[in-house]
C-alpha cells in the first residue's frame, strides 16, 4: 500500500535567506551588547524607583522645584528641537542644492557640536550672551537677557541639536533628484506646491527622525546648559541638573525617582514621534 505523505511543515524563518554567513553569531552580539548598554542598566534605575512607595514617588515627582525642572527641561527641548527642524532643512537644503564660497566649510562646522565637549560650548555661549559678551552686551540694554534665563537654555539645546536635523536630512534630500522638481515646474506648479507635495512627503520621515534625534539629545543635555543657565531653583535649573545635586546629598531615591520619571515622559513623546513617522510612511505608500 502506497503510503501518504505527510504535509510538509513550513519552517519558521527568522530571516531571510544571505549568501553571508554569521546571522546568528552578529544578532547574539547586538543583543547581549543592547542589554549591557542599554537595558540592563535602564531596568536597574525602574528597579530602585519602584523600590519605594507609590506615596513615596509621587511625593518626590509632585515637588514645584521637579515639575519646574520637569517644564524647563522638556518644554526648551521641544522649543530647540522645533528652532532646529525649521532651520535644519533649511541649512541641509543649502549644502545639498546650491553651490556657494565656504560650502565645505560651513558642511564641516555643522559637526562642531558633535566634536567640542560640551562644557566648552556652554561657557562660550556664556562668554557671548552675558552681561558684557559680545553679543549680550547690546542685548541686555534693549531688555533681551538671554544668559542665565530660559532663553539661554533653549539657546544651548539648540546648538547641540543642530547636527543631528541636517545630518538626517541630507540624505533623504539627495535621494530627491532636481529633475522632479523640473518637472513639476515645467507642469505650472509653483516653488511652494512642489516643495509641498513633492519634497516634503519625501523627506518628512527623515525630518521626523531628525526632530526626534535632537529632541532626545536635548532631553539629557547637562554640560552645555549649566554654564549658561544659571541654575536658579525653580527658573533656570533643568532636570539633569537636579538628579545630580540630589546624588551629592546622598538622596539616591530622589534621584532614581526623579530619573525614573524623566525616562518615562522621554519614552512616550519619542514614541508618540514614532508612531507620526510611522503613520506617514503608511500614508506615502497609499499615494505610490
Amino acid at each position: 500500500m502506497a503510503s501518504i505523505a505527510a504535509p510538509r511543515i513550513a519552517e519558521f524563518r527568522f530571516r531571510e535567506d544571505s549568501i553571508l554567513p554569521g546571522f546568528g553569531l552578529t544578532f547574539g552580539f547586538s543583543l547581549v551588547y543592547l542589554a549591557l548598554i542599554v537595558l540592563i542598566p535602564l531596568a536597574a534605575l525602574t528597579l530602585h524607583a519602584l523600590g519605594a512607595s507609590f506615596a513615596d514617588i509621587w511625593r518626590i515627582l509632585t515637588q514645584p522645584r521637579v515639575l519646574a525642572s520637569f517644564r524647563l527641561s522638556f518644554g526648551a527641548s521641544l522649543l530647540a528641537a522645533s528652532i532646529n527642524a525649521v532651520f535644519g532643512l533649511l541649512l541641509a537644503w543649502s549644502l545639498t542644492r546650491y553651490e556657494f564660497p565656504g560650502r565645505r566649510l560651513l558642511d564641516a562646522l555643522v559637526d562642531l557640536p558633535f566634536a567640542m565637549p560640551t562644557a566648552v560650548s556652554g561657557i562660550a555661549l556664556a562668554t557671548v550672551f552675558s552681561g558684557n559678551g559680545w553679543i549680550g552686551r547690546w542685548l541686555e540694554p534693549l531688555g533681551f537677557k538671554v544668559a542665565y534665563t530660559w532663553v539661554g537654555v533653549t539657546v544651548a539645546l539648540t546648538l547641540i541639536g543642530l547636527p543631528f536635523v541636517v545630518r538626517t536630512l541630507q540624505p533623504a534630500l539627495l535621494a530627491v533628484p532636481p529633475e522632479v522638481e523640473d518637472a513639476a515646474e515645467s507642469l505650472g506648479a509653483s516653488r511652494f506646491y512642489t516643495f509641498r507635495r513633492v519634497i516634503l512627503p519625501a523627506v518628512l520621515p527623515a525630518w521626523a527622525t531628525g526632530f526626534a534625534l535632537a529632541f532626545g539629545r536635548a532631553v539629557g543635555e547637562y554640560g552645555s546648559v549649566i554654564f549658561i543657565a544659571g541654575n536658579l531653583p525653580m527658573k533656570t535649573e533643568i532636570t539633569p541638573l537636579l538628579i545630580v545635586i540630589s546624588l551629592e546629598q546622598y538622596d539616591y531615591r530622589a534621584a532614581s525617582v526623579i530619573g525614573f520619571g524623566m525616562l518615562v515622559i522621554s519614552f512616550f513623546l519619542l514614541l508618540l514621534i514614532n508612531l507620526l513617522q510611522a503613520w506617514q510612511r503608511r500614508r506615502s505608500g497609499r499615494r505610490r
